[in-house]
């Protein structure tokens, strides 16, 4: 194996980073990449042509990187997620390399518009929601913080889905990405690695009579590798995301082919590839669970096999792997890494059982994402016994030891044993994947202070009170450079004229904002910055849905996934409130108000679906009612994606986090909202607490029960019924829910909807938090009112939001979990050593 260490080396040129040398590379690429001219490109041409160009530059800084970590044997953070949420990469990277400017005026001097550029990228379908958007997140803070991180998921073919709206249902249609190519990534087909599933293990004693074990007669898919270049903000770090594709083994049968069974010869192939074809592919059915649970190993295995691969390259033993390699679990998809990894340990490399599961412990930390008990995932035993035999008799001895642990420490306690057992009999016989990432990694991290403390008293507690040490907080953060710096333009120059700009990489320097909160002319331009994004979301709006908004009422924006605890439900029912108090009294002066929803519902998760058929369906009642004119606008925005947040978050005044106390484990929409200068009308959930302990509560709106409140409710039996019975303006829009107000050609549409509210028990309490949640939204409007004070407010949440970029969170992994340091990459002015070979 080559020492990339000590090879020769020559010199290229450095690639230059003004006006001119961006022109001249675009017209090489145009040329002999397009294979274009002037006369002849298309703005997709163009688009591909500025990825080249920027791509090229990435290289150079990703090479030095590379070698950098492995000249330094740096320790490096894998970062393992189902999901990362990129949105559109060209825009990124030259935010990245500062050269925002100079590619406009290049494109300019050519007759190019840069946003029409823009716009011929699609969104990267690498995630659906939070989990995913965190992940790409923390993939920026570590390059700007010059971390060595990487990140592994899959090369979905297809996202999620395309969601379109017709006649007010959400209809899926393909997300198909890659339409067009992807000009960011670069297929490696020297980097493939087999992952096998099904067969069986047989068992044989080694020279030393020790029992063996050999997993035989299985099925094989390939993994290719597939990298996309992650740069840093302001530096020279340029880290790298995998992605892997699944490839057959075999292209295709010609023992089939020749007999002229076309589709059996080519049936194993199109099994195979399968694999990476569809994000989070619908699980309603026996085979969808099981496509699920092989996209998981998948993507484990490989990416295992991988950094494996790296560490060996100048490591002869596998006891310095927790020195040399951190691995974070985004969530339990990627958990089967920790039998994985002792399978490749004990089997492959025959470490004994005790040193292997101490080196894999110290290897994985694992990151809790939710509280709900339906949303921790389980697998059947049958199911992994079948697919994954020899994991399962890992997972077997892995519960076997913990328990006979905590037998040892809690002798005859029955209950406890059960309740921690990553066995879990009392349903079927299942395995409860997040109690393996418990017991299998060194640390365990919750995503918000609330979310974290709930962790340790409820689906955590006997494991915290066993493992007192291991459960801690790390708040999730989001980029300011992504959020702030490319999202909110005008904003961000507004920022630096007056504070300068390295905010941009300490973002706690918004704080010198806070004066500036008491200046008339600062509150000003802020307001005009304000209504200048609102103008360009109402100009979306127009041309895609045709629905004109008034740029003067209130962006109410409620934009996540779509399910019930999130509570589009309780915001709907504020909607016809307000439509009844217009209709009511059409002379009040009433606030305007435009109140838009965006977001995907599962594809099997009904009531979702029909919660987007009721948004829409009181939209086009009160959007066509001529009583309410401008006063009142509902708006779905269909097929939300990072790119359509990005034109949302800077317009919006108020943002929607009316989860159910105790539900949310974080949120990042709402640092998102009040960092562009948003309002936050709230529930004490998830990281709302510490958004209102850094802007004060009196520059946020919370209302409802809180946690014990909720907990305490329910104890005391919670009967729905007496709300709707006790508030007559609940029971009025309850009622024309009910009775086919919204939906006259089909009455009892919503019937589901008015079960789940009242006779099915109102599980995230709707119907308790409506009152406080109506008297919140008075107070809110009044405070619109005001004008002045309603600019002073949103300042100072924009100002106080230092405290949720990436970059801490990223800081605190960093010294706390993964003990990793940053490596400075350094490239020399004019030219930069290449290695040879």
């Amino acid at each position: 194996m080559k020492d990339i260490r000590n090879l020769p080396t020559f010199k290229y040129d450095f690639l230059g980073l003004d006006t001119q040398a961006l022109k001249h590379s675009m017209a090489n690429r145009l040329e002999y990449s397009a294979g274009k001219d002037l006369y002849t490109a298309t703005t997709r041409d163009w688009y591909h042509v500025c990825a080249w160009a920027i791509r090229d530059r990435l290289m150079e800084r990703w090479m030095e990187t590379m070698r950098s970590y492995y000249r330094q044997d740096a320790k490096r953070i894998y970062y393992l997620s189902l999901e990362f949420m990129i949105g559109r990469t060209l825009s990124n990277s030259a935010l990245s390399l500062g050269i925002c400017d100079e590619l406009a005026e290049a494109l300019n001097e050519i007759g190019v518009e840069l946003e029409q550029v823009q716009e011929m990228e699609n969104d990267a379908a690498l995630g659906n929601g939070g989990l995913g958007r965190l992940a790409a997140c923390f993939l920026d803070s570590m390059a700007t913080l010059a971390l060595p991180g990487y990140g592994y998921g899959i090369r979905y073919e297809y996202g999620m889905f395309n969601q379109r709206i017709e006649n007010g249902h959400q209809i899926e249609h393909p997300e198909n990405w890659l339409r067009y190519g992807n000009p960011w990534e670069f297929p490696r087909a020297e980097v493939l690695y087999p992952v096998k599933f099904n067969g069986r293990v047989i068992t044989y004693p080694d020279d030393n009579g020790e029992q063996r074990y050999q997993w035989v007669d299985t099925d094989e898919v390939m993994a290719m590798a597939y990298d996309t270049p992650i740069p840093g903000y302001g530096n020279s770090t340029v880290n790298n995301m995998r992605l892997w594709s699944a490839k057959s083994s075999r292209d295709f049968d010609l023992k089939f082919f020749n007999r002229g069974d076309y589709i059996k010869a080519v049936e194993d192939k199109n099994d195979s590839e399968n694999l990476s074809k569809v994000l989070y592919p619908d699980d309603s059915t026996e085979m969808g669970r099981e496509l699920r649970l092989k996209q998981q190993y998948f993507f484990v295995s490989a990416s295992l096999q991988d950094i494996l691969y790296r560490y060996s390259k100048y490591h002869d033993h596998f006891d310095k792997l927790p020195d040399k390699v951190a691995i974070q679990l985004n969530d339990t998809h990627p958990v089967l890494a920790i039998p994985e990894l002792m399978r490749i340990l004990i089997d492959k490399h025959q470490l004994p059982w005790d040193r292997a599961w101490d080196i894999t412990r110290r290897t994985f930390a694992y990151t809790n994402h939710t509280l709900l008990p339906e949303a921790l995932e389980t697998w059947p035993a049958a199911m992994l016994e079948s697919m994954l035999p020899r994991h399962m008799q890992i997972i077997y001895e892995i519960n076997h030891r913990f328990l006979d642990e905590v037998m040892h420490r809690h002798p005859g306690d029955t209950g406890l044993l059960r309740r921690m057992s990553i066995l879990d009999e009392d349903n079927g016989k299942r395995i409860r994947m997040a109690h393996l990432a418990v017991v299998g990694s060194h640390k365990v991290n919750g995503v918000a202070a609330l979310h974290t403390e709930l962790m340790k008293r409820s689906i955590f507690a006997d494991f915290n009170r066993f493992y007192p040490d291991k459960i801690i907080n790390k708040t999730n953060g989001i980029t300011p450079r992504r959020w702030l710096r490319q999202a909110n333009p005008q904003l961000a120059r507004l920022i630096s004229a007056n504070i300068g700009d390295t905010w941009v990489t300490h973002l706690e320097q918004l704080k010198q904002l806070i004066p500036l909160a008491e200046d008339s002319d600062f509150r000003e331009r802020f307001g005009d910055v304000k209504r200048h994004n609102k103008q360009q979301l109402a100009r979306l709006i127009k041309q895609r849905l045709d629905i004109e908004v008034n740029v003067d009422s209130i962006f109410d924006c409620h934009i996540k996934r779509i399910h019930e605890y999130k509570r589009q439900l309780l915001n709907v029912l504020h909607v016809i409130t307000l439509y009844n108090r217009i209709r009511h009294n059409p002379d009040n002066d009433v606030v305007p108000r435009t109140v838009l929803f965006a977001g995907k519902a599962a594809p099997g998760y009904h009531l979702a679906k029909l919660i987007i058929k009721l948004v829409n369906d009181v939209a086009d009642i009160v959007n066509n009612d001529p009583a309410v004119h401008d006063r009142l606008k509902v708006v779905f925005l269909p097929n939300y994606n990072v790119s359509l947040a990005e034109q949302i978050i800077p317009a919006c005044d108020l943002s929607e986090q009316i989860s159910t106390a105790g539900t949310e484990a974080s949120g990042t929409g709402n640092m998102k909202f009040a960092l562009n200068g948003a309002l936050t009308i709230g529930t004490l959930d998830g990281a709302n607490i510490e958004i209102k302990e850094e802007v004060g509560e009196e520059n946020i709106f919370i209302f409802g029960m809180t946690t014990d409140e909720v907990a305490q409710r329910k104890r005391d039996g919670y009967k729905p019924l007496d709300y709707y019975h006790n508030n007559e303006e609940l029971k009025q829009a309850l009622d024309m829910i009910a009775t086919g107000y919204f939906s006259p050609a089909q009455p009892d549409r919503f019937q589901a909807i008015i079960d789940t509210l009242t006779s099915r028990g109102d599980n995230y309490m709707v119907l308790a938090d409506y009152g406080a949640y109506v008297e919140c939204q008075e107070r809110f409007a009044a405070l619109y009112r005001d004008q002045e004070n309603w600019t002073r407010k949103a300042i100072l949440n924009t100002a106080n939001m230092g405290k949720f970029s990436s970059d801490r969170s990223i800081r605190e992994y960093a010294a706390e979990i993964w003990q990793a340091e940053p490596i400075d990459i350094k490239l020399a002015e004019h030219t930069i050593e290449k290695k040879a070979g």
